[in-house]
């Protein structure tokens, strides 16, 4: 079998998105991430120059995959803007509301990473919050909600606080709560 560069790298990705997710970033090695993905470390190491690179990644892998669930959310639900941002905050509850579901991977790098500012990972992360936020903020506009940027913004911040609640307690009626107060905002 043929060496092939970009699936050596995809499957050390998703090695790391699992360990990292399962397990912590701080607690995944880098010889474990390795061992799952049936490398070696020198080979992981071609493919990315520290751990961080790698973390960084992860992220990056998670955003569009991420972007994509939350619009298919949004656009399955019939209905206007404000039925569309319940049911979107529905369906993340019903996602959540499982043992396997350890919290937003974004929210859960950023507070291990908190003490490095400037780490590639949480550019990555604050990347994709901003990119889910004008994609909501589009969505919204293209509903005919007035104000759509800043419905967005406290949108966004009503979800990840949701999602940190949602960890917390391990009860979806947080999540749906939120929903119901990010669908009284939009008055399109």
């Amino acid at each position: 079998m043929p060496f092939d560069a970009d699936q050596t790298r995809e499957r050390i990705v998703a090695a790391a998105a699992r360990l990292f997710y399962n397990e912590g970033i701080r607690a995944a090695s880098v010889d474990a991430i390795a061992e799952k993905a049936g490398i070696t470390k020198k080979t992981l190491y071609y493919h990315f120059r520290s751990k961080d690179d790698l973390i960084a990644a992860y992220l990056e892998s998670r955003d569009q995959p991420t972007l994509d669930l939350y619009a298919r959310w949004f656009d399955e639900t019939p209905g206007r803007a404000a039925d569309k941002i319940r049911g979107l905050f529905g369906e993340f509850a019903r996602a959540a509301d499982t043992m396997k579901w350890k919290g937003c991977g974004f929210q859960r790098t950023a507070a291990e990473l908190a003490n490095t500012p400037g780490h590639p990972a949480l550019k990555a992360g604050a990347a994709h919050k901003k990119r889910f936020e004008a994609w909501l903020a589009d969505a919204l506009k293209r509903e005919g909600t007035g104000n759509p940027q800043a419905i967005a913004r406290s949108i966004v911040v009503l979800l990840d606080g949701a999602a940190a609640v949602m960890l917390v307690h391990r009860d979806p009626a947080y999540v749906v709560a939120a929903g119901a107060v990010a669908a009284s905002l939009i008055q399109g």
